[in-house]
């Protein structure tokens, strides 16, 4: 009989039950974490479209010579940038500080001229961003505006689940 000895026959009714049991609880544990990386992939795009819209808004801040107090954005909303009468102070929305971390405040009222609402075309859950700032504006001994800071923040307003506001801040300097 070329060497296969009659006693053995293959798998037993308990030995196949357990190895089911197992593939099924490892099939059980991958399908429990597909909801989580979803939310977490849709969490992290919400995010991603809020960092890209403060970027976008607060680089067309920059981009506006010193002497500009207010301008219209690309999206024609008008846009204030600071109060030069006003040196070294918050203008614009509240903000909060944490050590040297600054975070626009989401939980205050929005002061207008200083919020715009936007949504994301690319997206057919029509998400709206609630993008507000402020601006601390540096001046020199004869009153002129050489540097602005620029706080701003987006949050996602109508997530179906908690994602946290953005915060960016860059300055503008006369003398770059």
């Amino acid at each position: 009989m070329s060497g296969i000895k009659k006693h053995e026959r293959g798998f037993s009714i308990i030995e196949v039950t357990i190895a089911t049991l197992i593939l099924m609880c490892g099939a059980v544990a991958v399908m429990q974490a597909i909801p989580f990386a979803v939310m977490s992939n849709l969490t992290s795009r919400f995010e991603s479209t809020a960092v890209v819209t403060a970027q976008r808004e607060l680089d067309q801040m920059i981009n506006q010579p010193m002497t500009v107090n207010s301008f219209t954005d690309s999206d024609g909303n008008t846009i204030n940038l600071g109060d030069p009468t006003q040196p070294n102070k918050i203008i614009g929305n509240a903000v909060i500080i944490r050590g040297t971390s600054v975070q626009v405040d989401f939980s205050a009222a929005k002061v207008a001229g200083y919020n715009v609402t936007r949504g994301d075309p690319n997206d057919p859950m029509k998400p709206t961003y609630d993008v507000r700032w402020a601006v601390v504006t540096t001046v020199d001994s004869t009153n002129n505006a050489v540097a602005r800071r620029f706080i701003v923040g987006v949050w996602k307003t109508n997530a179906r689940q908690y994602v946290p506001p953005v915060t960016i801040d860059d300055w503008e300097n006369k003398y770059k």
